[in-house]
């Protein structure tokens, strides 16, 4: 019988930490055709959303999906995740949580596209104190923010710890 993976353990008990200390709980995302979000957020095939109890309804973090629905823009989305696709799960307040490897294949005419439509950020300066924030977010409150804040450890983005 095949060992199954930790992920989606760990995920869940990045998620219970957030929720136990008043953080607010959120997961970066590849998307691919396997994922389910509401796409006119995505960029660069990625999205970040709010997995707090606020911001979703019928949240079900599963061993294979996360799915639950959220409000963007004022319209309730359902959401489907499957877990491989998680980059990141961490707090917004602090940053702190765990990266994750994700295997990234996304047809060649999809990345075309991608590339037409959404050209390279414009990247802050080393030293300076802005950054591109985080892509798309839904949360429950009605703050459709699509550019959650970025978090920051005394000035420093924080590391997240790569988990096989």
């Amino acid at each position: 019988m095949p060992e199954t993976s930790t992920k989606p353990y760990l995920v869940r008990a990045i998620y219970e930490w957030c929720t136990d200390n008043g953080f607010t709980p959120y997961i970066a995302v590849f998307v691919d055709a396997n994922t389910n979000v509401p796409r006119e957020f995505v960029k660069n095939n990625e999205i970040v959303l709010n997995v707090s109890f606020d911001a979703t309804s019928g949240l079900d973090m599963g061993n294979e999906w996360i799915t639950f629905s959220a409000r963007f823009g004022g319209v309730s989305r359902k959401i489907d995740v499957p877990v491989e696709n998680v980059l990141a799960i961490y707090a917004r307040e602090n940053g702190q949580g765990m990266a994750f490897p994700v295997e990234r294949s996304v047809p060649e005419t999809q990345a075309a596209t991608e590339r037409e439509n959404n050209p390279p950020p414009k990247l802050a300066p080393v030293g300076s104190d802005s950054a591109p924030a985080p892509q798309g977010s839904g949360d429950g409150n009605g703050d459709d923010d699509p550019n959650p804040p970025v978090p920051r450890i005394g000035g420093k983005k924080p590391a997240l710890k790569v988990v096989k």
